[in-house]
């Protein structure tokens, strides 16, 4: 008898192994389906705002874009301005951590400044709209959703540590200085119309920018 109760006992553990380890296995695919949604939602926003502005785009648009129906949405995010904030902070800290990686790769100082600069104030950068940097794109939109604000600071004061760091002290202030000067100029360059015109705003920017580093041209 207690031969028998105790293999019964052992037979009930080993179910309720089974059983837990089952569950938490769902669980686990459960989560990464809702992570995977997720991400599709967010970069099917990200092209969207991109093309046609926040306010130029609904979340049964952003919805087909991810393939998925309209229902889904507000299982992920409570509301399309949530979204944006999302997609926008996502986006800026990955671009204020590549440029922290390329001014490590490059060594630092003015070679890192460099690279940074002739990155961004590219022609290419000017008519990439749909994979840049938000804040030449998005930037007015985002000025008029300050609960999006404190998403996007951290990245922002990232982006401007990183090309102070490439200068003598670290100037936190210029700094802030070039990081304005080149989101204005890719800005502008824009807005321009004209080739000629957009690289000689370009130019103007960096060579303002470059003119403070050390040993660079004016």
């Amino acid at each position: 008898m207690l031969y028998n109760d105790a293999r019964h006992a052992l037979v009930n553990i080993e179910m309720t192994v089974v059983m837990q380890t089952g569950s938490a296995k769902t669980e686990r695919r459960r989560s990464e389906r809702k992570d995977d949604t997720r991400r599709r939602i967010m970069a099917a926003a990200g092209v969207l705002f991109r093309r046609h502005g926040i306010d130029g785009v609904g979340v049964d648009a952003i919805m087909r874009e991810a393939g998925l129906t309209h229902g889904g949405f507000y299982v992920h995010f409570p509301s399309k301005e949530a979204l944006a904030a999302a997609v926008c902070a996502a986006s800026l800290t990955r671009g204020a951590r590549l440029w922290a990686d390329s001014a490590a790769d490059a060594g630092g100082g003015e070679a890192a400044l460099r690279r940074i600069v002739d990155a961004y104030l590219s022609p290419e950068r000017v008519a990439g709209r749909e994979t840049g940097c938000v804040l030449p794109t998005l930037g007015a939109d985002l000025a008029r959703r300050p609960e999006a604000h404190a998403a996007l600071a951290p990245a922002i004061d990232e982006m401007a540590g990183t090309l102070a760091a490439c200068r003598p002290g670290a100037d936190r202030e210029r700094g802030m200085a070039d990081l304005s000067c080149m989101v204005g100029a890719v800005l502008l360059a824009r807005l321009a119309g004209d080739p000629a015109l957009a690289e000689q705003i370009l130019r103007a920017a960096r060579s303002r920018v470059l003119g403070a580093a050390p040993g660079a041209a004016g």
